[in-house]
């Protein structure tokens, strides 16, 4: 398979992320009384995550939890811990001045990242490999040592929710609890009447003294527990060394360098002539579209890696994780959890959104 379409192909299949969404952003909170905290109103707090630029000094554990019903995949690597059922543990530290480092545990090997303010280090122990990137991973939110796959931030991930959802949202404060061991009130978010989602409420836990997230939340309708979860399972904030936000290859590992801007300016053809995915509908009901070269999941050419080297098909995939599906707007797959649905059809065009099938069909009437 060539260069370019193995790219495009695992770029498809990585569309399979979007139908959890909403949902690995859920965490409980802790168990015991709920402390007793000042009067605050919801839209108090609501700015307070809105206008977090960045998470102090810290050291924690950020565990997520998912309960999205999907089958675990064998031979995704990581990717495959976070579609089907299981607990996740990441490590995370920052300086609270844009340096940070993230440690992803995987069985008997291990990813680190590491932001040092000015380039982007990302180590995997089974191979050895070190990516090297120079300029900030994210120019906007610099603590955040890497974009990757999963959210390893619960203040990220509350803000981009709050950004998309507070408009067509009642929001109110229900109460306190406890995470991590810090006192915390808990914020709800639930859609108005008229949004057409499978969701039932996000709820975030902000910190009563740094009035950062904590956790987010997120209840399906019909699900008495959270589907998924993101948190701080253990937090120290506070000061860290400053040479955990610095990195040295180790011995014989194989160092790859590459100027992330650099690199997007060198994208095959293939991949600039694909139009931007976009939003259809606001709110509860944004579903995002996009069309892929037609056959991408369905001719016979069809092997791809993941990032750390292992092969897979992404029909079989696709087969494993949703079923066959067809009607006047196409035919292809059809990937459903407890909070989402994802369409991806062998024309090329993909509907991911917490929304019912429905509302995807009438969505991919927008994408030629």
């Amino acid at each position: 398979m060539s260069g370019k379409k193995a790219g495009l192909v695992a770029g498809a299949a990585g569309v399979l992320a979007g139908v959890v969404g909403l949902g690995v952003l859920a965490m409980p909170a802790g168990a015991g009384p709920a402390p007793v905290l000042p009067k605050v109103s919801a839209e108090e707090l609501v700015q307070s995550v809105l206008t977090t630029k960045s998470m102090p000094a810290l050291a924690g554990t950020v565990t997520a939890t998912n309960n999205l019903g999907l089958p675990s995949v064998p031979g995704l690597g990581q990717a495959s811990r976070f579609l089907g059922n299981g607990t996740t543990n990441t490590q995370v530290w920052t300086d609270g001045k844009g340096k940070g480092r993230i440690s992803l545990p995987n069985g008997t090997s291990e990813e680190t990242i590491v932001y040092d303010g000015a380039t982007v280090w990302d180590w995997t122990s089974s191979n050895n490999t070190v990516h090297k990137e120079t300029g900030g991973p994210d120019k906007a939110h610099p603590d955040k040592p890497s974009s990757g796959e999963v959210a390893t931030d619960p203040a990220q991930a509350a803000k981009q929710i709050i950004a998309l959802i507070s408009k067509d949202s009642t929001v109110k404060v229900d109460g306190t609890a406890t995470v991590a061991g810090r006192s915390a009130y808990e914020v709800v978010l639930a859609p108005k009447p008229t949004e057409r989602t499978l969701l039932r409420e996000v709820r975030i836990a902000v910190d009563a003294e740094t009035k950062i997230p904590l956790q987010l939340s997120v209840l399906a309708n019909g699900n008495a527990q959270p589907v998924g979860q993101i948190g701080f399972s253990k937090l120290e904030i506070g000061t860290q060394d400053p040479a955990l936000f610095t990195f040295t290859p180790p011995a014989n590992a194989k160092v790859v360098t590459g100027d992330a801007e650099k690199l997007a300016q060198k994208k095959p053809d293939a991949a600039k002539n694909l139009p931007e995915p976009k939003l259809v509908g606001t709110g509860w009901d944004t579903v995002l579209v996009e069309k892929l070269p037609a056959g991408l999941l369905g001719d016979g050419d069809k092997t791809a890696k993941t990032k750390d080297g292992q092969t897979f098909d992404p029909s079989k995939l696709l087969g494993q994780l949703g079923k066959r599906v067809s009607g006047p707007w196409g035919a292809g797959y059809q990937v459903s959890t407890a909070v989402g649905t994802a369409l991806l059809l062998d024309d090329g065009r993909v509907a991911v959104g917490a929304v019912p099938q429905q509302v995807l069909i009438d969505a991919l009437a927008s994408v030629k």
